[in-house]
């Protein structure tokens, strides 16, 4: 009785304990995808030839037929930008599915396109795979064409089974994009849409809304901007429940348009508009997901895949010399100023008013000008660091130039330029042992 006594007690004592955010970590498979930074959502179906963005479901299978697609091309334009991943909308709101499945007619099995023996998440899967990509898939779980959908239960039966053709014939599948749009007044089954997804991709993340699916491994930014407006933590507390839950912001390559449209180079997004974006999510430890449209020819617009080289360009214009691999540090610390983002300098615990804050700092042979600091922090044991600020001696003195809480995968600090003999991070708070993979500086010449 004793023992059983003493079993029960630690039980409830166990049961007692709050999660707290500081020991949840990422998985293998999280900490790989935060480090592609880039990905990109492809839009092509009946939209394309209907020069919309939402379809209704009444267009005819006959509408989508591209004479010349070429998915290698597609794949290349994402890699020149830096992309590491894709996801293909296999079937968007208007229940076209651009795949043959054996549960609808609504498909490109319907269509004239290779004479209905076309498989668009077959190409794009193996042009991905070939060119070093990873590859995904986004199911729409709204439907305005099958008539099973005013079913909910005969509806989850179809989605459900669909779902297992793309999670069981396509290969590994890195990201599962869930969709909300269409969800108001009904109540989807996520938790069984995502036990099902699992029973044959155990390993792909689940993309979606943080009100959307408490248990998904992604979260949506919240807005189409292109832009983080917040302290980026990546461990999410819904009621109680703490998940590690890295931001995906979303944002297409046109001005508010996912699919392509006739005449529309207008709002192709300058390389400007694209540095800024990527300086505003990637940069505050997001991930940028850029939205790509091919046209009704079935390939990439010239226009867009010009610019989506001139946006690389421009990155490594800004970011490919770091200053701080011509400096002085100690060789303590040199592991966050080797350029490596495999290594990493591990500081001493940093908290208000017990423990000196851990420092790194790096001398210039020479005055030195630049406006931006890059930092990285090693997230495979849990984001730590809760405040930090970065100086710059000038003539002597220092002074702060950026002041911030979280650091998480990459944070690009940008501030007037400078002209200094050293800079300093200073780790001034943080709730466990941080890590630091990288502390860079440039001379970008782009302000906001």
């Amino acid at each position: 009785m004793k023992y059983l006594l003493a079993w029960i007690t630690l039980l409830a004592a166990t049961a007692g304990l709050a999660q707290n955010s500081v020991d949840v970590k990422p998985t293998p498979q999280q900490v790989a995808w935060q480090d592609m930074e880039m990905g990109a959502i492809l839009h092509f179906g009946t939209n394309t030839f209907l020069n919309r963005e939402w379809g209704d479901g009444t267009a005819a299978p006959s509408v989508f037929n591209p004479q010349h697609v070429d998915t290698d091309q597609w794949i290349e334009a994402a890699k020149s930008a830096g992309i590491g991943y894709v996801v293909l909308v296999a079937k968007h709101h208007d229940g076209f599915a651009l795949f043959p499945t054996a549960q609808s007619d609504y498909s490109v099995k319907s269509s004239p396109w290779l004479g209905g023996k076309g498989d668009l998440v077959r190409m794009v899967s193996d042009s991905a795979r070939s060119h070093g990509l990873r590859f995904g898939v986004y199911l729409s779980p709204w439907d305005r064409h099958d008539p099973r959908y005013k079913d909910p239960a005969a509806y989850d039966k179809y989605y459900l089974a669909m779902l297992e053709e793309l999670a069981s014939h396509y290969g590994e599948l890195t990201e599962f994009w869930l969709d909300g749009a269409g969800s108001g007044g009904r109540t989807y089954d996520f938790d069984t849409i995502i036990d099902h997804l699992r029973t044959y991709q155990p390993n792909a993340l689940v993309f979606a809304d943080v009100d959307l699916f408490k248990y998904a491994d992604l979260r949506w930014v919240g807005t189409e901007s292109g832009k983080v407006d917040f302290e980026n933590w990546n461990v999410v507390d819904r009621a109680g429940y703490l998940r590690w839950r890295p931001v995906e912001a979303d944002t297409p390559l046109h001005t508010d348009h996912w699919f392509w449209h006739p005449n529309d180079e207008a709002t192709l997004k300058s390389v400007d508009e694209l540095v800024k974006e990527y300086d505003q999510t990637v940069g505050r430890g997001a991930q940028l997901m850029l939205g790509l449209a091919p046209d009704n020819t079935g390939r990439m617009p010239d226009a867009d895949v010009a610019r989506l080289k001139q946006f690389s360009e421009s990155i490594h214009q800004i970011y490919g010399n770091n200053l701080a691999l011509h400096g002085k540090y100690t060789s303590d610390t040199a592991a966050a100023f080797d350029g490596d983002p495999n290594t990493y300098w591990q500081a001493p615990i940093a908290s208000a008013g017990n423990v000196a804050p851990a420092m790194l700092t790096v001398q210039f042979t020479q005055p030195t000008t630049f406006d931006r600091a890059v930092t990285m922090e090693r997230l495979n044991d849990g984001q730590h660091i809760t405040a930090y600020s970065i100086e710059v001696e000038e003539h002597g003195q220092w002074r702060e130039v950026a002041h911030a809480a979280a650091i998480g995968h990459k944070k690009i600090d940008i501030f007037s330029a400078v002209t200094a003999t050293a800079v300093r991070l200073t780790l001034l708070e943080s709730s466990g042992t941080a890590q630091l993979r990288e502390f860079q500086v440039y001379n970008g010449g782009v302000a906001y």
